[in-house]
């Protein structure tokens, strides 16, 4: 069942790319595993998928901990990280998606141990429910962070609203692009700013149209 799914979502990329002319490589596809169990986890992981995502510390640092021998496996940490439990979890992955206020990163500051690979979240919709730097802030929230050694902000992510159009989905990820293209061309040491973290199972094929490296994938990888 994940296998032939993966090989649906694959295609789906494939085709999506093609479509706009961008070779699937630049792509990274990050199983998000927070809703199955440890047995799935490792199968999506013998099938080729070494980014892994969790939302939740204690399942993360269970599932981590049972596969150990998985050495190429890159762990992502996505949606809210309690400032309280930043200790438990920053040192244990290699990207953090979810980087949005001055408060969590003083803290990473504080608990980490080295660099530790950010995306800042953008709250492009604007929705109030999502949380988020809001885009006419995040040019002075990136240059806040200048003084933090321990966050290296290599891109952005946003999420678009559940139920949003394919018109809405292309305005909301090509705005997000066009963020991460600006802070790039300011070459900051600290925030080299080259990734786009955005699109789940409804609307990855339009998120890596407007320019996704990093898209998430849970729900289309484990349906039955």
């Amino acid at each position: 069942m994940i296998s032939d799914n993966l090989r649906k979502v694959r295609q789906e990329l494939q085709n999506s790319c093609a479509l706009v002319s961008r070779n699937k490589e630049e792509v990274t596809l990050i199983g998000v595993t927070k809703s199955v169990d440890l047995e799935k986890t490792i199968e999506l992981a013998n099938l080729g998928v070494l980014d892994i995502a969790e939302n939740r510390v204690g399942p993360f640092l269970a599932k981590k901990a049972e596969m150990q021998d998985f050495s190429k496996i890159r762990w992502h940490f996505i949606g809210n990280l309690q400032r309280r439990k930043v200790k438990s979890v920053i040192n244990e992955i290699d990207y953090f998606h979810a980087l949005d206020s001055l408060n969590l990163a003083k803290e990473i500051q504080k608990r980490a141990n080295h660099c530790i690979s950010c995306f800042v979240e953008v709250n492009i919709s604007g929705e109030r429910t999502k949380q988020g730097i809001l885009p006419d802030e995040l040019e002075n929230f990136i240059n806040e962070l200048q003084f933090y050694d321990k966050i290296c902000v290599v891109g952005l992510m946003t999420m678009a609203p559940k139920y949003s159009t394919e018109k809405q989905q292309h305005q909301i990820f090509g705005q997000l692009k066009s963020l991460q293209v600006e802070i790039a061309k300011k070459e900051l040491s600290y925030a080299l700013c080259t990734q786009t973290s955005m699109g789940m199972t409804n609307d990855f094929p339009i998120a890596v149209q407007e320019g996704a490296t990093y898209i998430r994938i849970g729900t289309a990888l484990f349906k039955e």
